[in-house]
C-alpha cells in the first residue's frame, strides 16, 4: 500500500504542469487539448465535416475526430533529411467535391533533397489516401538538411502559394534560375500559375512569384486576400513580410540579424530594389506557423497576427500600423510551438511539438 502511494504520489509531481488558459483581451481564455502523443507535429488543417488533419515530419498522417486519433495511410515516399519530411498540408475550399489534398514534402535529389508539391485523394469515409503524385518539385543541387521551407496557402483565385527555403545555400536565394528561398505560385496542376512575374524570362523559373526569402516557416492571408509570410533569420532578423508579385526580399544581401559567428550579413540592412520586412525580430524567436485572425470569437483580436516560437515556446501577437509585438502568450501548451491556425467558428488553434500536442484556446 505504502509503495502504491509512493509511485501515485511520484507520478502526480512528475506530470507536466498545464496553464488551462491564456490572457485574453476579457480575461483568461481556457485552453483545451484536442490531441496528444504527437511525433514531431509539423502542421494540421480543417475538413469540412469537423476533423482535423495532422502531419509529422517522419511521414505519418493523423486524422482527429471526435476525441479519437486515425491514421490514414497512404502517403507517398517521404525523404527525412534534417529538417525535412512531411510538412505542410492543405485542404482546398472545394475538399467536399474533390476529396482532393495537398502536401508540401521532401523529396529525394541526387545526395540531398529538395522541396516538393504533392497531391492525393482522401474518399468519404476512408482512412487511406489515393493517387499520391508529385506534381512540383524544386530543381537539384542542394545538399543537406535544412530550410525546405514549407508552408501551403490557396490563394483567393485558387492557385496555390508554395514558401520554399534557400536550403542553407545563401546566394541561391537571388538566383532565378532556382526556386531556393522563393514564394512559387502553381496551379492546382503543379505548374506554374499563369501571370507569375518571370514567366518567359530567360534564365528564370516560371514557377517564382517572390524572391529572397531565407526560410518561411509561415504563411496566411489577411482578409483582404492579401499574403504575408514569416521566415527565420539568422542570429536576428527573423521577419513578417509583405509578399509582392516579382519582389525580392533581401535575402543574403540585406538583413537586420548577423550570421550565428556574430560576422556582418551582406550590404546591410536596405538597399535600393529589395523590399523590407513588415516586422522583425531580434533576437530571434524560430517564428513558425501564421494566423491572421478574423476576430470571429474575439473582436478585440480582429487583424492581429500570431506566430508560434519554436525558439522561446510562446505565441507571439502583432497588431498595428506598423506592426508591432503586443504580447507574448506563454505557458506549457506553446513549447515549441510549429503551426497556429483559426478554426471554422472562430477558435484560435495551435501545434505544440513540444508537447506533441494540438489544442483549442477560445472563450
Amino acid at each position: 500500500m505504502l509503495i502504491a502511494r509512493f509511485i501515485a504520489a511520484w507520478l502526480l509531481l512528475a506530470a507536466p504542469v498545464m496553464a488551462q488558459t491564456l490572457d485574453g483581451p476579457d480575461g483568461p481564455l481556457p485552453v483545451t487539448p484536442m490531441a496528444d502523443g504527437l511525433e514531431g507535429p509539423w502542421s494540421f488543417a480543417f475538413l469540412p465535416d469537423g476533423g482535423v488533419l495532422i502531419t509529422e515530419k517522419q511521414g505519418r498522417l493523423w486524422l482527429v475526430r471526435d476525441g479519437a486519433k486515425t491514421e490514414i495511410t497512404g502517403v507517398g515516399p517521404i525523404a527525412q533529411i534534417g529538417q525535412g519530411g512531411l510538412l505542410d498540408v492543405l485542404v482546398p475550399r472545394d475538399f467536399a467535391q474533390s476529396r482532393q489534398l495537398y502536401f508540401s514534402h521532401a523529396v529525394p535529389q541526387g545526395r540531398s533533397g529538395g522541396t516538393a508539391l504533392a497531391r492525393a485523394i482522401l474518399p468519404q469515409g476512408a482512412t487511406a489516401l489515393q493517387e499520391w503524385t508529385v506534381l512540383y518539385q524544386i530543381a537539384e543541387g542542394s545538399r543537406g538538411g535544412t530550410h525546405f521551407g514549407s508552408r501551403l496557402v490557396e490563394a483567393p483565385d485558387g492557385m496555390i502559394f508554395m514558401t520554399v527555403g534557400e536550403r542553407g545555400d545563401r546566394p541561391s536565394a537571388q538566383d532565378l534560375s532556382r526556386e531556393n528561398g522563393s514564394v512559387l505560385r502553381l496551379t492546382r496542376e503543379g505548374a506554374p500559375a499563369p501571370g507569375n512575374p518571370f514567366a518567359g524570362q530567360e534564365g528564370a523559373r516560371d514557377a517564382i512569384w517572390s524572391y529572397g526569402h531565407r526560410n518561411p516557416q509561415g504563411a496566411a492571408l489577411d482578409a483582404s486576400g492579401q499574403l504575408y509570410v514569416t521566415e527565420h533569420g539568422a542570429r536576428g532578423g527573423d521577419e513578417v513580410n509583405r509578399i509582392e508579385e516579382g519582389a525580392n526580399y533581401g535575402w543574403p544581401v540585406i538583413s537586420y540579424g548577423r550570421h550565428y559567428s556574430g560576422a556582418r550579413i551582406g550590404e546591410g540592412t536596405e538597399k535600393p530594389g529589395m523590399a523590407q520586412p513588415e516586422f522583425y525580430w531580434d533576437p530571434s524567436i524560430a517564428p513558425s506557423g501564421l494566423m491572421i485572425y478574423s476576430g470571429a470569437l474575439i473582436p478585440e483580436w480582429e487583424g492581429d497576427f500570431f506566430t508560434g516560437s519554436l525558439k522561446f515556446g510562446f505565441i507571439s501577437r502583432l497588431s498595428g500600423d506598423p506592426l508591432t509585438e503586443i504580447q507574448r502568450l506563454d505557458s506549457p501548451e506553446t513549447e515549441r510551438l510549429r503551426d497556429i491556425r483559426e478554426g471554422p467558428d472562430g477558435a484560435i488553434w495551435w501545434l505544440s511539438e513540444g508537447q506533441g500536442a494540438l489544442y483549442r484556446m477560445a472563450p
